[in-house]
């Protein structure tokens, strides 16, 4: 692993561009103000209060000699990413003090295993009251120390129950693209990734350095300063890059567009000027050119034990978690933990009664101040957003008003998305093929209070699957920390599988978030373009959901409109124009989504030519999940609605355009799979035509008239 200080230089201050923060003198003035013996003092307070997380069960400041019974039984949590992790927040305290008049600086964490980090720095700065009123005490000083990990109040690793974090949810390797999204339309915010080396090597994080491009003259975007923690280990082994020189290294990030900063931080003051120099060669978002990248070198547990009865600790995977695994017991790792623990000379930074010292208070960030967002999102009604025409219009009219973008993997003109009068694709829509960076862009936009719409193939959305996960985890925590009240993650998914070739068919992300039973999601089905622009209307208009529209993108035939309102409302609702008969039905069908609405009304009209005499009723399905116990499901229909809409006894023929197994899975969990029979999507084996396909899947107008046939005269019998 290279220790060279500075790799690359940074050749002047960037060009100054109207209405973007001089961020290049707050750092200078931050380093006029604050001495680097705080600056040190900081970061030794954050080592030491996270490395006594792991161990301590008393004696918080270590006011005495360490005994055995001041110690955990069992240590737990990770040591390894706290100290680099440590290091930048330390450095950056003085600047966000000092930061430009209405600008706003986030620390964004990539991996979450710098949990004891991240308490450690809501305590120092006031954040994280534990015991009572007062954020520094010595009851919450030791409760700090004594009750990690949390599992019930915090957890171990780092989530935003933690106050003042900011994070990506979880997944390895969307940190550089959320951090890009939060840039985006904000030109008052410098938003700091902090990416680990083993995420360098993740997918989305070797597309998103070249993503930023794709960001070039959309707008008037805040600034990006990524932070590379190449501490030279993942979490069982050396990390890829820990294997390159200074050159190779310099190269590489060279290569990827950026002007590499490469530092061991040894030299604390060195490290200063080398970040207030890249502050200063700051640009906005987008901008051409070379932006600065800082790479800090320092290893993995730096300030840790190096080694224990011969046992070498250092530069190995033993400093992710616990260096010392048996302190209790072990009197060589006593005698380490003690020495290790005292080299912070904590009773230097932690008063008796458990405040910082006034030398760790000098580089503290300072109260927060409530920055605007970039451009607010202005809330509008789905009223507001007509006309209806289709989905393409009421894009366009939410992008009317500020905080709106759009992103696509490369698919707005195959999706046929009509987004300008002239055919050009506008500044607030973004393409990449890259389903991940699209993903990436849409939380960081959203998770500071702006609108989005990632529109895509259906074949290709499951690539998300994962993201979405953990998106939907990290909003839940959100929730939980009282921080409601989001945007809606939007989804519109186009291009299905029933009109594409074989290797484009898998309508498999709309099953993966329903067997999440997360009630949040919403799987909406609508029937027609009509329905579907007014869907999208309300999806937009929606807060703390995560919503998914399945649309064809190719015309088809508008039904009447009567009864959509009870479907936008309630989820599902009857179509008196086809259904016939009198009294009790013989049949229910029902339709979800546009091609099976198509074909099962196509089979209806069939069997009202064929069987007169029989009574059917008709209904459609707008959103999936009303199918769902009300228990899991907010929005699901009440025992009785569900019983006026498909009866109790009769046997129901239901059509979806997914597979059809996750859908009996919401019925089996009302109790109700017996009676119905779900026709969906199912894999052909080869390719076929669309026509075929559909025959295949008994989804056809034939198949299901055929099928209904068969189901009337059997409940006959």
């Amino acid at each position: 692993m290279t220790t060279a200080l500075t790799t690359t230089a940074i050749p002047g201050p960037a060009p100054a561009v109207a209405g973007f923060p001089d961020w290049g003198r707050a750092a200078a003035e931050a380093r006029a103000a604050v001495p680097d013996e705080a600056v040190d003092a900081y970061w030794r307070a954050l080592n030491y209060l996270s490395a006594a997380q792991l161990y301590l069960a008393d004696n918080p400041r270590l006011a005495r000699p360490l005994r055995h019974d001041d110690l955990k039984a069992s240590p737990r949590g990770h040591w390894g990413v706290c100290p680099p992790v440590n290091y930048l927040l330390a450095h950056l305290g003085p600047l966000t003090a000092r930061r430009p008049e209405g600008s706003e600086l986030l620390v964004l964490h990539g991996a979450g295993h710098a949990g004891p980090s991240a308490l450690a720095h809501a305590y120092l700065n006031q954040n994280l009251p534990l015991t009572g009123s007062e954020a520094w005490s010595m009851a919450d000083l030791r409760a700090l120390v004594a009750s990690f990990p949390d599992a019930q109040r915090f957890g171990s690793e780092i989530t935003p129950l933690i106050p003042g974090v900011r994070h990506t949810g979880g997944q390895l390797g969307p940190a550089l693209a959320v951090a890009q999204g939060m840039a985006l339309d904000a030109p008052h915010r410098l938003v700091v990734p902090l990416i680990g080396d083993g995420e360098l090597e993740t997918g989305a994080t070797a597309a998103a350095w070249l993503a930023r491009r794709a960001l070039a003259g959309t707008g008037e975007h805040g600034a990006v300063l990524p932070v590379v923690l190449a501490n030279g280990l993942r979490m069982g082994g050396p990390s890829l890059l820990a294997g390159l020189t200074g050159e190779e290294m310099a190269a590489y990030f060279t290569g990827l567009g950026c002007r590499p900063l490469v530092t061991d931080g040894v030299d604390l003051p060195a490290f200063r000027r080398l970040l207030a120099d890249a502050l200063a060669a700051l640009q906005p978002l987008g901008e051409q050119g070379p932006q600065p990248v800082v790479v800090l070198t320092m290893p993995k547990g730096h300030t840790g034990p190096e080694e224990v009865a011969g046992r070498k600790i250092a530069g190995t995977p033993a400093v992710h978690k616990t260096p010392l695994a048996r302190p209790l017991d072990n009197e060589a790792e006593f005698a380490a933990l003690a020495n290790w623990l005292a080299s912070y000379r904590p009773t230097e930074l932690l008063t008796a009664q458990g405040r910082p010292a006034d030398l760790v208070r000098r580089a503290l960030p300072g109260p927060a101040e409530r920055a605007p967002s970039g451009q607010p999102a202005v809330r509008l009604g789905a009223g507001q957003l007509r006309p209806w025409a289709d989905v393409s219009a009421v894009v366009r009219a939410r992008a009317e008003h500020p905080g709106f973008r759009l992103f696509s993997p490369d698919e707005i003109a195959s999706n046929r998305l009509s987004l300008s009068l002239d055919g050009s694709t506008p500044d607030w829509a973004v393409e990449i093929l890259n389903e991940e960076i699209c993903h990436g862009w849409l939380q960081g936009y959203t998770e500071t209070g702006r609108d989005a719409v990632l529109a895509t193939y259906e074949a290709f959305a499951p690539v998300n699957t994962s993201l979405l996960v953990q998106h939907l985890k990290h909003r839940n925590l959100r929730y939980a920390a009282g921080h409601a009240n989001l945007p809606s993650v939007n989804y519109l998914i186009t291009s299905l599988g029933w009109r594409n070739t074989y290797t484009h068919q898998n309508p498999g992300l709309a099953s993966a978030m329903l067997e999440l039973e997360d009630p949040s999601v919403h799987i909406y089905t609508p029937a027609d373009a009509t329905r579907a622009a007014a869907v999208l209307a309300a999806m937009l208009a929606s807060r703390d959901r995560v919503n998914f529209l399945i649309t064809d993108k190719h015309d088809g035939v508008n039904f009447p409109p009567g009864p959509f309102r009870d479907e936008l409302t309630r989820g599902a609702a009857i179509w008196p124009h086809l259904s016939f008969g009198r009294g009790t039905p013989d049949l229910v069908l029902a339709s979800a989504g546009d091609i099976p609405a198509r074909q099962l009304a196509e089979a209806a009209r069939n069997l009202r030519r064929v069987r007169a005499a029989t009574t059917i009723r008709y209904l459609h399905i707008n959103d999936l999940t009303v199918l769902g116990p009300a228990g899991t499901w907010p929005g699901a229909l009440t025992r009785q609605a569900f019983t006026d809409l498909f009866g109790t006894d009769r046997p129901v023929l239901l059509a979806v355009p997914t597979f059809p197994g996750a859908v009996r899975g919401l019925l089996a969990a009302r109790g109700e799979a017996d009676r119905f029979h779900v026709v969906g999507y199912r894999d052909p084996g080869r390719p076929s035509s669309n026509e075929a396909l559909l025959e295949h899947a008994d989804l056809s107008a034939p198949a299901l008239s055929a099928r209904a046939t068969r189901l009337i005269e059997e409940h006959r019998r």
